[in-house]
């Protein structure tokens, strides 16, 4: 399973947990069903301001990691 699917399948369990439709979270969301249906499906070609939403509906907080982060915040906090 590839980063998007995962994703993908973590919106699902949330979704289904928040006993939410995929009309539903689409609704709440203010996107077209589709979109969820994909975005649940893996699909690589996605809004990320559809995806971020889709994650702030469901409580799921996306955590930025990489070798360099602390440097980045170190040289951001003096910029």
């Amino acid at each position: 399973m590839n980063k998007i699917e995962s994703i993908g399948s973590i919106i699902r369990f949330h979704r289904k947990k928040a006993g939410l439709t995929q009309k539903q979270l689409a609704t709440l969301a203010g996107v077209g069903k589709t979109a969820v249906f994909d975005i649940e499906k893996g699909k690589k070609t996605v809004r990320l301001n559809t995806l971020t939403t889709l994650l702030s509906i469901l409580n799921i907080h996306l955590i930025v990691q990489s070798p360099l982060m602390d440097q980045y915040n170190h040289d951001e906090g003096n910029g």
